[in-house]
């Protein structure tokens, strides 16, 4: 039996609705986040030297990193409806995409988030300023473009098929869907990057998508604030 150890509000959904797509039995371990600082209660040490989420153990198994899991999971699992077959274009596109989203636009979430959250934190009134002036240069000579240049890339992948590695869903839009999330909370994409929203839409809209979110339990991604 597969036990996911799922954090609430994080990457650990992506697991539970990939289980859901294969079909196959598992359990949910759940795991609170701290009231205060938001991050991993200490009791996912007891899993993984890191403490961190998503984690999978299978039998003596224990496997960390979303995608080693979806990898892990699919050599173990899938019937070829999620992979694609090795030496087809299809195959290097997921390739690509399942480390794209946690090796590129992640962490431009990540700084978005921590710039967010540097705007916003109480502090004395003479250093609000500085803290604000340093954010806000980080944006506009950093972050503000990449994440752009992401989105339109990411955009114009969606425009020349209905998923990122071509017509068909696999496993690797699984993995895009934490990524489309984070920049559904700080980006217009309906009106911007209509292709990601119409992604994202058909993505929520799947039957496994929504038996992920029953068995999970609430999920609401983290903003700015």
């Amino acid at each position: 039996m597969i036990t996911v150890h799922h954090l609430e509000n994080s990457r650990s959904q992506r697991i539970v609705w990939l289980l859901q797509e294969l079909g196959v039995d598992y359990e949910i371990k759940h795991y609170k986040r701290d009231a205060h600082t938001s991050l991993a209660p200490p009791e996912l040490l007891d899993i993984h030297p890191l403490g961190k989420s998503p984690v999978i153990t299978h039998g003596d198994v224990t496997v960390a990193e979303s995608g080693a899991i979806v990898e892990y999971l699919l050599a173990e699992f899938d019937d070829g409806r999620l992979l694609p077959a090795e030496g087809t274009p299809q195959r290097r596109a997921f390739t690509y995409w399942l480390h794209y989203s946690e090796g590129t636009f992640m962490p431009l979430m990540i700084i978005s988030l921590i710039l967010g959250r540097i705007e916003t934190a109480p502090m004395p009134f003479f250093i609000r300023p500085v803290a604000k002036g340093i954010a806000g240069k980080v944006r506009d000579g950093y972050l503000t473009a990449n994440v752009e240049r992401n989105l339109q890339f990411m955009e114009a992948t969606l425009n020349e098929s209905d998923w990122f590695c071509g017509d068909e869903f696999t496993a690797a839009d699984i993995q895009m869907s934490f990524p489309l999330e984070a920049a559904a909370v700080r980006t217009d994409l309906e009106s911007s990057y209509p292709r990601l929203a119409d992604c994202l839409a058909r993505m929520h809209a799947r039957p496994a998508y929504q038996a992920a979110l029953e068995m999970g339990g609430p999920y609401r991604l983290m903003g700015n604030d």
